[in-house]
């Protein structure tokens, strides 16, 4: 028997939204080698907020593919801009772009597809008000017949003592939702470097944070790789998706790194459910060994837990703010249901 080889994904593709005010709206999608550059890129001239819009839902939306091939740079564009009075109704024309230059989804008719829809969580593939060349659509597994990709997403959350001295000052959550990459291996194709492209796929290329600057995303990533890689076999395994209740300005510092090292332990399986939620605070210098360090600003943190503790909920705490917390303190917690633990690795609660 003889195997087809599968065809190489176009260079180029289209996708086209009917706007509120009646324009039709065609966003392009182009590929090329990806050569160290930005998996995706896109350029709207004049509307830099639309470009980073744009950018966002794209970046979230692939967090529902079965595979991860970051081998091209996809660049998007917009033949024209939204107006004020037009919604985010394109969003759902990029992500189709975006999946058609790349092979990941195929348009049997020989026109570009008109596609509408929204998300506020295109990283679970859900879809508001969507629609493709005129039949409904709900979430992005229908667009190849499967199942709703939330189904396949465990996503946790945990919280942390968020202090700046002023009225600001609350638990903030941080949530991480991962998706199992597929490990069977690579389809037959007739590019046979792509075995070698797909294991060449890094940790921290399959983390998004869509909320932060560069320089957060990248020590958000750095933190879940080492963390994972303290794991053992963790590594490689999943697709995840970074989220704060808080934007970058409100918070700076590294004190959430426990959190959110907590939070992926818990989504992917590594830890016992608390009955309430995760409060941690804590960093480290080296996850990679699964260590936890101390932070600062222990009393005022100490307080908020305090004061916002509920039954169930579980506070870990680094082992060098054992000798540090006021006389009481761990009973108060037990007398309201709640827990505490201080630990100096994580893995050894």
């Amino acid at each position: 028997m003889t195997l087809r080889s599968i065809s190489a994904p176009p260079v180029t593709a289209d996708c086209r939204c009917t706007l509120a005010d009646g324009r039709i709206l065609t966003i392009t999608a182009s590929r090329r080698p990806r050569a160290n550059r930005a998996d995706v890129k896109c350029s709207v001239p004049g509307a830099p907020a639309l470009a980073e819009a744009l950018l966002q839902a794209v970046r979230l939306a692939r967090h529902t593919e079965v595979r991860l091939d970051s081998r091209d740079q996809v660049v998007l564009s917009m033949d024209i801009v939204p107006g004020n009075g037009c919604g985010r109704e394109w969003e759902l024309a990029a992500v189709l772009a975006d999946r058609m230059v790349r092979g990941v989804y195929q348009h049997s008719a020989e026109t570009p597809p008109s596609a509408s829809g929204w998300s506020e969580r295109w990283h679970l593939g859900q879809v508001s008000d969507g629609v493709v060349d005129g039949a409904p659509i709900g979430h992005l597994g229908a667009l190849s017949g499967h199942a709703d990709p939330a189904a396949l997403v465990s996503g946790v959350r945990a919280w942390f003592p968020l202090h700046s001295g002023g009225v600001h000052d609350a638990l903030a959550w941080v949530e991480v939702s991962v998706r199992a990459l597929d490990d069977s291996g690579p389809p037959l194709v007739a590019n046979i470097a792509a075995d070698a492209a797909d294991a060449a796929v890094s940790e921290e290329d399959s983390i998004a944070v869509p909320q932060l600057d560069l320089a957060a995303q990248q020590e958000v990533r750095q933190t879940l790789a080492a963390s994972r890689h303290f794991d053992g076999r963790a590594l490689g395994r999943w697709r995840t998706v970074v989220r704060f209740s808080t934007g970058a300005a409100r918070f700076h510092g590294d004190s959430y790194q426990l959190a959110l090292v907590m939070a992926d332990r818990l989504a992917r399986g590594r830890e016992f459910v608390p009955r309430g939620r995760i409060i941690a605070s804590g960093r480290s210098s080296a996850w990679h060994a699964g260590r936890v360090e101390t932070v600062a600003d222990h009393l005022p943190k100490l307080a908020l837990i305090a004061d916002q503790v509920r039954a169930g909920d579980r506070v870990l705490l680094p082992a060098q703010w054992q000798v540090l917390l006021p006389p009481g303190y761990a009973a108060g917690l037990r007398e309201r249901g709640a827990s505490l633990a201080c630990i100096e690795r994580i893995g050894m609660i």
